[in-house]
């Protein structure tokens, strides 16, 4: 069954290098993907599952795709275009940084590390937090971090080993730590969003830009916790990270619904309308893969994890996947940026396309994504 959806995942990709062509996609409308000229925060997804197909299949058509894209984050890098923001670590992992992880290429490594750099302009001394949004100062966004930030943690861990630096990997860990503390709850659930006092970094109160209300558990932001505290550990080995990652995965994966596949927020409620989220079942399956490389065959949770899995993945194949439709152009149906602000709520999404490919390709072939070599 993976076997065959990464084929005909593979299939549509090489088609939509001919349909892309030099524009990045981002989401749907009318099941066709809205382009853009590598402007947006998703675009280094598309580098991602490009790197991917060529890792999979060897073939010089998806390594080719691959190279020209990082061409164009090179130019957005050196123009500066669309940087002021946390998501850098999603743009440089998947497409420079996958660049030197599979071909050594030492101009690749170079831009990654530049891009660890403009990251970095987000660190906030004063509140000690990598800032989300928004400008230094901002009265809205200034004192705000999100929990996908966990996600673009690893870029700085990577450019602390690649370097030696430890500023890099002092910032990663402050802001893990922070996030650990303020955005997963008790119980838990988490917050997408925290938010502090920009003179003192002085704990406010949670909230949420996408989910259903400021104390409800919107799946994508539970789906990058799992996945970026993980990755925390695996880059620090501080066992806080790989039980927060193991917490947050229980609450996930006993929260599927009959077949498998997430609602956009654990708190809405469910009816005939409620929009489902496959993008956040792709990334918390590909998260829980990347926790089973923590655990010892012993652990308690290794069989859990793996049966949720199994499931998650199974009801994105059976029930999501667009296999069976050769024109369309993204992997799995219902994914949800915002519902909230109805900004596509049941369409593509290239994030959801990346992540099954890659739970796709580690569950098949053992390969993983581009967050550490």
């Amino acid at each position: 069954m993976w076997k065959q959806a990464i084929e005909d995942a593979l299939q549509k990709t090489k088609a939509n290098i001919e349909r892309f062509g030099d524009l990045f996609p981002h989401v749907s409308e009318n099941d066709v993907y809205h382009l853009n000229p590598n402007t947006d925060w998703t675009d280094g997804f598309w580098s991602g599952i490009l790197w991917l197909g060529y890792e999979y299949s060897g073939d010089k058509a998806f390594q080719e795709a691959a190279q020209k894209a990082v061409a164009s984050f090179k130019q957005r890098l050196e123009a500066n275009v669309a940087l002021d923001h946390h998501d850098i670590g999603f743009l440089y992992s998947l497409s420079s940084k996958a660049q030197w992880i599979i071909e050594k290429d030492e101009n690749a490594k170079q831009l990654t590390l530049q891009a660890a750099d403009v990251l970095m302009k987000r660190w906030r001394p004063k509140g000690q937090y990598i800032q989300a949004w928004g400008p230094e100062g901002d009265e809205h966004n200034g004192g705000r971090i999100i929990i996908d930030c966990m996600m673009n943690l690893p870029l700085l861990y990577w450019a602390y080993e690649q370097t030696g630096d430890a500023k890099y990997k002092e910032v990663a860990v402050i802001h893990a730590d922070l996030s650990r503390r303020y955005l997963v709850r008790g119980d838990d659930s988490s917050f997408h969003t925290f938010y502090f006092d920009q003179e003192n970094g002085e704990p406010l109160h949670g909230g949420t830009a996408q989910g259903y209300s400021d104390g409800s558990t919107w799946t994508r932001g539970q789906a990058w916790g799992i996945y970026g505290f993980a990755l925390s550990y695996h880059y620090t080995k501080n066992p806080l990270y790989l039980e927060t990652a193991k917490r947050l995965a229980r609450y996930f994966f006993d929260r599927l619904p009959q077949d498998d596949v997430v609602y956009w927020d654990f708190n809405a409620p469910v009816n005939e309308e409620t929009k489902r989220d496959s993008s956040a079942s792709a990334i918390a399956s590909a998260g829980a893969l990347e926790l089973l490389e923590h655990l010892a065959a012993d652990d308690a949770d290794r069989a859990y994890l793996e049966n949720a899995i199994q499931r998650s993945m199974t009801g994105l194949v059976k029930s999501y996947a667009t296999i069976g439709k050769p024109d369309a152009q993204g992997f799995i149906e219902r994914g949800s940026y915002s519902v909230r602000g109805g900004n596509a709520p049941d369409d593509f999404m290239i994030w959801g396309d990346y992540y099954y490919l890659e739970a796709l390709v580690r569950m098949e072939k053992g390969i993983k994504g581009y967050w550490y070599e």
